[in-house]
């Protein structure tokens, strides 16, 4: 059966370090868009590290690294309900790796749904502003609320792995070999082990002469 391990830090710092993590997320992504749509023409490439770092401004309509394009509105509506969902589960919060996950996660969202709901062509079908060209690690253009997203949702799997709850707890499975383990200290501390064990005693042969 799975144990869990004593609770972890209050859940105001989980919080705070959260809203930080998220307002900080969301302003880099937002002024680096506002860098870029200001001083780079829309579809030039700008080599900065050669093939390794590529800026390229472009105007996705899609998802992250401009996937599923023309469906912004989907994306707009999802991106409103994770957001919702992460503030309902943010008073839960008590571990720190976990406050991470969502306060990246939640300045991503909001990074990108920024976008979507303020730039042209329209309320809520605004075109995500992408910039960012690595060709030898992904084919596509992102921005830094994509990296934000990506890295929680790695973040993510790590504390899942390691049986890291929401507040703080671990929980972790009991392997087959504590169970024997376990059984032979059970049997040790029974009574009939406590008592020893008694030898027969068989009685000498007497041949009748």
């Amino acid at each position: 059966m799975p144990r869990k391990t004593p609770a972890g830090p209050p859940s105001v710092r989980a919080l705070v370090l959260l809203a930080i993590l998220a307002v900080t997320a969301l302003t880099l992504d937002q002024f680096a868009k506002y860098l870029v749509v200001s001083n780079l023409p829309l579809g030039e490439q700008v080599t900065v590290l050669g093939d390794l770092l590529i800026l390229q401004f472009v105007k996705n309509p899609g998802a992250a690294f401009s996937l599923a394009a023309g469906s912004t509105w989907i994306f707009s509506i999802l991106a409103a309900v994770v957001t919702v969902v992460i503030i309902v589960l943010a008073r839960r919060i008590r571990s720190i790796g976990w406050a991470v996950v969502f306060g990246l996660l939640l300045g991503g969202v909001l990074g990108n749904l920024t976008d979507r709901l303020f730039r042209e062509p329209s309320f809520g079908l605004g075109h995500v502003i992408d910039f960012i060209s690595t060709p030898w690690m992904i084919p596509a253009i992102y921005n830094i609320a994509d990296i934000c997203i990506v890295s929680s949702m790695g973040l993510f799997i790590l504390l899942t792995i390691r049986g890291i709850n929401l507040d703080g707890t671990r929980s972790v499975s009991s392997k087959p070999g504590n169970l024997v383990d376990g059984a032979a200290q059970d049997a040790e501390k029974s009574p009939a082990s406590r008592a020893g064990t008694v030898e027969p005693q068989v009685e000498p042969h007497r041949s009748d002469a």
